[in-house]
């Protein structure tokens, strides 16, 4: 068989692996694979894929190597007039007898769109905010959660130096799961996720009273969120409807209203893509792997229109139907949980 595979949406460390364990699987059983540059960009143009030629050599190099060897972009075939059409038209025309695509919700929703046509495609979840429904744990999730732990680590000393508070603001659109991994571990002293509403002002008395006892306060928030002072529309959008959040001034927005209500001096950082970049994790690298063996081992079973997941430790698949349009969000009960820590 010969197999294409391509990368959407944001990057991520641990594509790289999930690319090379396509490669080297289908290999063992004598199939062939196909890089598709940029994500569904490459194959959205009439008669004019774009590919990258996959080799040992090349997979194995970036192993250790974050991002993306084949490109990454935010494409939406769905929205071009003709799109899916001229993406079926690539595949043909490259010979592919299945495709991988390696995504978050959007690129998924794309692939699930393919494979109610009758398209041979299967999916695997990737996205660092983990909010891919149907699975625990998407693919570069855990190395951008323990770098921002890592941040709020740091955070920690410079605040107690200086006797501020510090606000975070790592990503999380519609999800808080990074928000609370790297809170829960670095002993935040609040997490504000936009999955729950929350207290200003009991935030805001909660630092007063660490500051009074001679404890730092750092505290963690998902993009998402809108705190009193930001600005809950940004006007630019992706080419999926998404708004671009960058420009919300979430931390700095969250900051100013601490520092008006306690008189606490308090700075804030925003990471960003930092949380994006580097070499995977060892979680990362091993559940990348085990996604691409399985993928290659869909494809070979013949179980199209469908996404390999991560549950209770086990990998399954599920419906690439049942994930498009969904979020997967932290529940209550753990929320709350860490509520009761600071």
């Amino acid at each position: 068989m010969n197999i294409g595979v391509l990368t959407g949406g944001g990057d991520c460390p641990g594509l790289n692996n999930a690319i090379r364990a396509v490669f080297h699987r289908a290999a063992s059983s004598g199939h062939t694979v196909v890089g598709i540059r940029d994500g569904w960009a490459g194959l959205i143009t009439p008669g004019k894929p774009l590919t990258l030629a996959l080799d040992r050599a090349r997979v194995d190099a970036a192993n250790t190597v974050g991002g993306t060897m084949l490109g990454s972009s935010r494409t939406n075939p769905m929205k071009k007039e003709g799109g899916l059409e001229a993406v079926e038209a690539n595949m043909k025309q490259l010979g592919l007898d299945a495709l991988v695509a390696i995504g978050g919700d959007d690129t998924l929703s794309v692939a699930a769109a393919l494979a109610a046509r009758g398209d041979r495609v299967v999916g695997i979840p990737k996205t660092m905010d983990n909010d891919v429904w149907g699975t625990d744990f998407c693919l570069g999730f855990d190395t951008a959660a323990s770098t921002a732990m890592d941040a709020v680590d740091r955070l920690q000393t410079t605040a107690a130096s200086h006797h501020r508070a510090m606000v975070i603001e790592v990503m999380g659109r519609d999800a808080g799961w990074v928000a609370m991994y790297a809170g829960i571990g670095g002993g935040a002293a609040a997490i504000i996720i936009p999955e729950f509403e929350f207290d200003m002002d009991a935030i805001c008395r909660r630092i007063a009273e660490r500051q009074a006892r001679g404890e730092v306060s750092v505290v963690v928030v998902a993009e998402g969120v809108t705190p009193p002072g930001a600005s809950a529309e940004t006007g630019a959008v992706d080419a999926f409807g998404h708004p671009q959040l960058a420009k919300k001034g979430v931390a700095e927005a969250l900051a100013s209203e601490i520092e008006k209500q306690t008189g606490i001096e308090t700075r804030w950082v925003v990471p960003g893509h930092i949380l994006r970049g580097g070499s995977p994790s060892l979680v990362d690298r091993v559940l990348s792997t085990r996604y691409g063996v399985a993928a290659v081992e869909l494809i070979e079973n013949g179980s199209y229109g469908r996404m390999v997941a991560l549950r209770g430790g086990e990998i399954i698949d599920i419906p690439l139907t049942d994930v498009a349009g969904k979020n997967h969000r932290v529940d209550r009960a753990f929320y709350d949980m860490a509520a009761r820590l600071s």
